[in-house]
Parts: structure tokens; sequence; C-alpha cells
């Protein structure tokens, strides 16, 4: 009778390298894992670490009335420094004195004002004497093109122009518009041609221009000075 040999399994080749490759598989991909997120780590680290805190300005408004006057444009050069040698000397005027009491007059007294009034200037008695001639001399130029006004002026005296005769003769017609400077009493100061369909009525219009009478533009209550903008008819058959 014939034994019967056991069967032997044993793991070798494919079996064994099986399993060393999840066991060692399994640990570098940990040790991949560690390794990228210290890398990662570390380099948002220093970024942080290198930024810089942004700079603070510190704004301070002024008020314009504390504002200093701003530098002269024309004269732009500093003035010299002035070097003082010696010592100020203390001033003298106005220094009150001690005087004994045997030298004050008892019937020294301090004038009134109403006394100093009855004597008067005391100098030169022609000084001040005589008439006196201020001469007020205001030119403050012609006024802009707008001006705000609250009434604008009203011409209260308006002479027709002239009708020239060459133009008359020849039967020419037009319109002359006519820019004029009411100055603050409402006299026509100035006047200039803005637009004109001939210039044969050119001076007659400004000539009439300059005799108109307006009342002063107001603004504030008070009169200002203002451009107004006249058309001059020319026509044969009226006057203006």
């Amino acid at each position: 009778m014939s034994a019967i040999a056991p069967t032997v399994t044993t793991k070798y080749g494919a079996y064994e390298l099986r399993g060393l490759y999840q066991k060692y598989a399994t640990r570098a991909l940990i040790f991949a894992a560690i390794f990228h997120f210290v890398g990662i780590g570390v380099y948002y680290g220093a970024v942080y670490l290198a930024t810089e805190d942004e700079p603070v300005y510190t704004v301070r408004i002024m008020k314009y009335s504390d504002l200093g006057p701003p530098p002269s444009i024309t004269n732009s050069q500093a003035a010299p420094a002035v070097s003082v040698t010696g010592a100020a000397a203390k001033p003298t005027v106005g220094t009150p004195v001690p005087v004994p009491d045997a030298e004050i007059s008892p019937e020294a007294t301090i004038m009134s004002q109403t006394e100093m009034q009855q004597i008067g200037p005391v100098g030169d008695p022609n000084a001040g004497t005589g008439p006196v001639s201020i001469e007020v001399n205001i030119d403050d130029g012609p006024p802009p093109d707008f001006v705000p006004v609250e009434k604008q002026p009203t011409p209260v005296k308006s002479p027709p122009p002239a009708y020239p005769e060459i133009a008359r003769r020849a039967g020419v017609e037009g319109t002359v518009w006519v820019k004029i400077w009411v100055d603050k009493e409402g006299k026509a100061k100035k006047a200039q041609i803005l637009k004109s369909d001939a210039e044969l009525f050119n001076q007659a219009a400004i000539d009439a221009a300059m005799q108109w009478v307006f009342t002063p533009a107001v603004m504030n209550n008070g009169p200002v000075a203002v451009w107004v903008s006249i058309p001059f008819k020319f026509k044969l058959n009226q006057g203006r």
C-alpha cells in the first residue's frame, strides 16, 4: 500500500512581489503627501512673512482761512539775511522815569479830550487851511461779456440813428447789431459792432448807441455795469 504525499502550496514569484508592491506604494504615497504639504506650507509662510504692511498716510484737513498768504510770483528770491553784530538797545521812548515829589507841580493836570479839541491841532497854523481838492479816478474797466443781474437795464432815452445819405441814395437797407457798455449810471460808455449787414450803417449805429441812456442794471441791491446788445434797423420807410 503506497502512501500519498501531502500537497504543500508555497507563495513565490508574482504573489510575493504583489505584497511588497502594496506595502511600499502605500508608504511612498504617504511620504509624498507629507513632503508636498510641508513644501506648500513653507512657500506660503515665506510669502506671508515677506509681505510688508501698506504705509499709513495721515491726511490733515485745513480750512482756507488757516492757510497763510501764497508766495509772491514776481519775487521768488528770498530776502537776504541781515546780521546784527551788536546787542539791540532798549527803547527809551515811553519808559517811565521816577521824579521826586518836590519837583512835581500841583497845578499840572492832564487835559481832557474836550480841552484838546478846543485848542485844535498843534503845529503849523497855516497847515490845513485853504480849499482841499480830492480827485477820484475810478476806472473798473469794461465788464465781462456775461454779468449776473437781478434787473436788466431798460432804455429811457433811445434816439434813432441817422440814415446815411449814401445808403439812402443807393436804396440800401440793413440791420446793425451794436454791443453797448452800460456803466453803473446807465450811460453808454462804449459801443462795438457785433454784426452788420452793410458797413455804410456802422458809424451811424455807433453814434446813436452812444446817445442811449438806460436805467442801471441791479445786482445785490446795487448798480452794476453790463453789456447790452441793441439792433439798429435801417429802412427807407422808417426812421429806425
